[in-house]
Order: structure tokens, then sequence, then C-alpha cells
């Protein structure tokens, strides 16, 4: 069985991103299906274990090739850049300046292919800033190091993916702002990405912007036929076996059934709506449009219960799961 190298960024070591780290890592099926590799600070996740008592042993290492395949060890390539005095639950210029370290460092590393996919724990963008790197988050790092124009933000669980045409901003400012360009660049993402993770021919459905997809112009300002029509049709005469646009009050239950891989979705609550009701530990962030695999976890780095040994390390592992789905086949 091909097993992958996922490269697992600690995130804020001040937050829970150590100690979900080393819950996930216990579980065999993760041993099973991927070669995990933490890129962080081995102290941390070594101190995560004092009060988690997992029973892993923590491999302190400098390159992946030193990484040991063997179960109940963690390799973490250690770059050694917190004093072991950090306290949890503070915000703190030192753990953001880290966090964006052991990014960049993931980031090195898939781009020789020296990992397969990223994965990535919390970090807390307060810390970021004050660490001197002026990115909202993780997204943003990421486009910018590996020069990065169009991408897109796609949630994935285990029984639907969604990719968005727009993200966070309000309503009124999406539609305005959905183009057929644009449009046209998501299913693109979107075929290229399931492609790339071994789906034959990725079967790929569209939205419509206003109820009933418009109903052929009952409803809207002919927002369909203007900007998502032309992008289905350009991409089919590309041979992407896509679909659209669909009323979205049918399309997400097809889609669940088995019908599509994926839906392209026109905004933020479209998209992130029913992934939610699936259960709020199953979607996980992914952005697609980089030359990179890198997923995430759908949570912040829960300052108020860090280093209590209580946080849940489900996402992660929903998380790992998808990295290990849509890394790409060597």
């Amino acid at each position: 069985m091909h097993r992958p190298i996922i490269g697992i960024t600690m995130g804020d070591a001040a937050g829970v991103g150590p100690e979900i780290i080393m819950k996930a890592l216990k579980d065999p099926q993760v041993f099973e299906t991927c070669k995990a590799i933490v890129i962080g600070d081995a102290k941390f996740l070594s101190r995560a274990e004092l009060f988690l008592q997992t029973g892993l042993r923590v491999h302190s290492i400098k390159s992946p090739e030193q990484a040991l395949d063997q179960a109940g060890i963690v390799n973490c390539l250690d770059m050694d850049l917190l004093p072991e005095s950090l306290p949890y639950g503070k915000v703190s210029p030192q753990s953001g300046d880290a966090a964006f370290r052991f990014l960049e460092k993931s980031i090195e590393l898939a781009k020789k292919e020296k990992i397969d996919a990223i994965c990535t724990a919390p970090l807390n963008k307060e810390a970021l800033q004050k660490g001197g790197h002026h990115y909202p988050g993780h997204t943003e790092i990421l486009a910018d190091l590996t020069a990065t124009s169009d991408y897109a933000m796609m949630l994935s669980s285990p029984k639907l993916k969604v990719i968005h045409v727009t993200t966070h901003m309000g309503l009124i400012d999406a539609v305005k702002s959905i183009t057929a360009e644009r449009v046209y660049s998501v299913i693109k993402m979107a075929h290229d990405t399931l492609k790339k993770a071994g789906y034959e021919q990725p079967r790929i459905c569209v939205c419509g912007i206003n109820p009933h997809a418009g109903e052929n112009g009952l409803f809207g300002y002919g927002e369909e036929d203007a900007v998502i029509v032309p992008a289905v049709e350009r991409a089919k005469q590309q041979g992407i076996n896509v679909v659209g646009p669909l009323p979205a009050d049918t399309l997400f239950f097809l889609a669940v059934r088995g019908d599509y891989d994926i839906v392209v979705a026109m905004y933020h609550d479209q998209g992130h709506g029913p992934i939610k009701v699936l259960g709020l530990d199953a979607g996980v962030n992914i952005t697609v449009g980089l030359p990179i695999i890198r997923t995430s976890v759908d949570h912040g780095t829960a300052f108020d219960i860090a280093g209590k040994g209580i946080a849940d390390e489900k996402s992660l592992l929903e998380a790992i799961r998808q990295g290990i789905e849509l890394a790409p086949k060597r």
C-alpha cells in the first residue's frame, strides 16, 4: 500500500497543537496509511506526552531521511526555536514567529517533494502578527511563499467536498464579485486537485447563485446565464466532466448520495452550511490552487484549554486522512 509522507506543522506551541498531534498519532490507522513527520519543536511534543501518557516516543530528526518508520515513534523535524519555559495559553511573539517558521520549512520540503502533503495545526493570528509576520493566516502565507495568485478554499469531509468561488465577504459583495473567469478557474482547480488525488474523471457540479438556479431568469438578474453558464461550457470544451448551474437546495443531496465528487459553491454559507450539518469535526479546510497539498484543522489554538489534555483530535485526524487522500500518487 502506498503510504504518503505527511508533514504536520505544530502551529502555535502555546496552543493545543502539540497535544492534538500526539493524540492523533496514537491512532494506529495513521501509521498504517501514511508516514507522518511533525515539523516543529520536539520538546513541546515531549511536554505534551508527560500529561497525555500516550506511550509514544518522540524521535528528534533534522531531515525527513532520518525518520524512523516504526509504530509508536513520533518523528519530529526539530527546529528547536522556543524556550522550554514558554507558557500555555499566552500570546507570544516567539511562538508566533516559530509557527511561521514551521510552516515555511514544511513548504520548502513539499516543494522539494520531501513530503507529499502539509497538514497544519492551528496558529494564533495575534501571535503571528506580533512575531513580525503580517498575514491574516495560513492560506495567505502559503500563497505568498509558493507565488500563487489564484487559489480557493475547499472543505472536505468523508461524504462531501465543496470548493468556493468566494469566501469571506458579505453576500451582496460576493455576488458582485463572481465572474465567468473566476467560476471557470475554480472548476479547473477542483478538477486538477481531484485528478492529482487519483480520481480518473472527477464529477463536478456547480451551484446556481439564485433560488432554483435563477429559474430561467425568474429569480435574480440573469447572473447564471452571464457568469456560470459560460464558465461551465468553457470547462466542458476542455474535457472536464462538469454540470450546472443547478439549484443548491437539491444539489448537495445529490452530491452526498454519491452522484458527484465535488460541488462548486458560489459563496461562503452556501458551501459551509451543508458541510457543517454533516458534523463540525468532519470538515477539513484545504487550500487548492497551490503547487502543494495543504489540509488543516477547522478550529483555532484554543488557548483556554491548552495544556489540559482535553483538546479533541478528531479534526486533525480528519485533516491527516484528507491529506493522505489528496496527496499526489508519485
